[in-house]
């Protein structure tokens, strides 16, 4: 699996989604259709939109269409691809195309257990 997020704790609280459209692993998405009772068929995501909430982390690069886990809990630590600098003990937010930032204006998403530049993986501790 390409970009693949494994994380380096989680009590086991991922989800099943189906992509609403192209999404790079280890980026914050979020809910754009809900579960369809009738059928079972599991909620989409999309990328998260920067400053607002999430769902989780996507597990891995996922075509639209296809299904992941979405990685979620308070309390997960996993890396999460960086939007910019980040530093360690930092609380993030999401940033431009689902990308852990460092806090600013929109809503914590987790704390940095690690320092970070744009591009590269932080280890993120989800809230």
């Amino acid at each position: 699996m390409a970009n693949e997020s494994i994380p380096l704790y989680r009590p086991g609280d991922d989800i099943t989604a189906t992509a609403s459209g192209a999404i790079v692993g280890k980026t914050f998405v979020d809910i754009t259709g809900a579960v369809n009772a009738a059928n079972g068929t599991p909620i989409t995501v999309a990328t998260a939109t920067a400053a607002a909430l999430s769902v989780g982390v996507a597990s891995r690069d996922t075509a639209a269409g296809a299904k992941l886990q979405v990685i979620r809990g308070k309390g997960q630590i996993l890396p999460v691809t960086a939007g910019g600098t980040i530093a360690a003990f930092a609380e993030v937010e999401i940033g431009a195309n689902g990308r852990a930032v460092t806090l600013a204006s929109g809503k914590a998403r987790g704390r940095a257990w690690s320092a970070g530049t744009a591009g590269n993986d932080v280890f993120i501790e989800l809230y």
